[in-house]
């Protein structure tokens, strides 16, 4: 999977945040890459990081959440995301 292009984040509304990014490869290859925990602590987070919890649930009333671990045991927990709609 090759990344074609930089990263778009744009804020429709005070609480939205919409990122767009386009990839050379099949959409289900991408989507995977961000809805399967075993492909997504792969690449997640920044060199020298891994993730030591990685849940994704996205069935209605499921969640998504994250801890990333960095260099010396320091942790950072991302929030849970409450909702996620596909474009």
């Amino acid at each position: 999977m090759k990344n074609t292009g930089t990263l778009k984040v744009t804020t429709p509304t005070e609480r939205e945040v919409v990122m767009t990014r386009v990839f050379d490869a099949p959409r289900r290859l991408v989507f995977d890459a961000l809805t399967k925990p075993e492909l997504f602590k792969r690449w997640f987070g920044p060199r020298g990081w891994s993730l030591a919890v990685c849940e994704i649930d996205l069935k209605v009333g499921g969640a998504w959440r994250s801890v990333l671990r960095g260099p010396g045991g320091k942790d950072w927990v991302e929030k849970p995301w409450s909702q996620i709609k596909s474009c």
